[in-house]
């Protein structure tokens, strides 16, 4: 499934939910669930909707595997009534995208953990320390903790930060993990991931450089935003991550192109790493880090303001962030 979080606007306000895509269509797992249990002849299809496909997709999340096989079928039952089935009482099931606004798919995950896990991508920055890549990369793999508060979706605008003069993207592939766990072995680990999507982690390289002489962070060069999407993939869907290709546009011209079957440490050696002696929840957030010459950094070229990023990974999609210096479009509701 291509999993999705989309807003609704009703007349008693703003609402998230959980859907999942179907060409240009949205279903809304947890009423086409509660369509699902009705025509069951469930005596109250709505509580055991809520309790087994929840609305949102954190909750959804925290369900885990049984409630994602959940999500599946009422997935598949709303294909199979149509497109034109409602909810018991007349409730909207599915939706057209130009109805409602796409958001990060997870627009709240309870954790952000970004890794930095293709060689070609450190060797690159280290050199432009003078410094050799670090012996301990090669040991396990690294990452910082980022703010999962300042999360934004596709066609979300970026705010200007700070008073960089170096604005920065990076090109990765982010995992979702989807079950609590605790010393995961790296042989089972793929089991605890929901799905992958797109993201893009914003940089003010001054800053950031700034902070890292003293050894620290980074933060302030990198907390104002992370973007995510358009959807979360369930690895049913990627037969082989390596044959992902990864590909970078600003103003529609190409900066960046890359393979993910170049990376070094996998997405199951990050989340073993990082379990040992330490849970896991579902919802935490695994990005790899940047595919070489996979940001601006490398390249020596920036943001200006105005521009438009688009990163590409199919068969994800393509996640858009126009850059603006004022007045930026409604942030979504997170």
């Amino acid at each position: 499934m291509k999993l999705v979080t989309f807003q609704i606007t009703t007349p008693i306000g703003k609402f998230a939910r959980a859907g999942a895509l179907r060409d240009d269509l949205i279903v809304d797992l947890n009423m086409a669930q509660a369509r699902l249990l009705a025509d069951q002849r469930e005596a109250v299809p709505y509580r055991l909707a809520h309790a087994t496909v929840p609305a949102t997709m954190l909750e959804l999340l925290e369900g885990g595997p049984s409630a994602m096989t959940a999500a599946r079928e009422a997935f598949n039952y709303a294909v199979k009534v149509g497109d034109r089935a409602e909810g018991p009482d007349g409730e909207t099931i599915w939706y057209r995208r130009d109805q409602v606004r796409l958001m990060a798919p997870l627009p709240n995950p309870p954790s952000l953990r970004d890794f930095i896990a293709f060689e070609e991508h450190i060797a690159a920055t280290s050199r432009r320390r003078g410094q050799p890549i670090p012996a301990e990369w090669y040991k396990m793999p690294v990452y910082y903790k980022g703010n999962p508060r300042t999360i934004i979706g596709p066609g979300d605008d970026l705010p200007w930060p700070l008073e960089t003069a170096k604005l920065d993207y990076e090109l990765e592939l982010a995992c979702v993990i989807g079950r609590k766990g605790r010393d995961i072995a790296e042989s089972d680990a793929d089991a605890y991931i929901a799905g992958y999507t797109i993201m893009n982690d914003f940089s003010a390289r001054d800053i950031q450089f700034q902070e890292m002489a003293c050894r620290l962070g980074p933060a302030k060069g990198k907390d104002f935003a992370t973007a995510i999407g358009p959807c979360l993939v369930t690895p049913d869907e990627i037969s082989d991550l390596r044959t992902l290709s990864m590909i970078a546009r600003v103003n529609g011209t190409t900066w960046s192109s890359g393979r993910f079957g170049s990376i070094h440490w996998s997405f199951s050696q990050m989340i073993a790493h990082v379990s040992r002696g330490e849970t896991l929840y579902p919802g935490d957030l695994f990005g790899s880090g940047t595919v070489g010459v996979g940001c601006g950094l490398e390249l020596d070229k920036y943001f200006q303001p105005g521009d438009v990023v688009e990163l590409e990974i199919e068969p994800i999609g393509t996640l858009q962030t126009r850059v603006v210096t004022a007045n930026p479009r409604e942030p979504r509701d997170r």
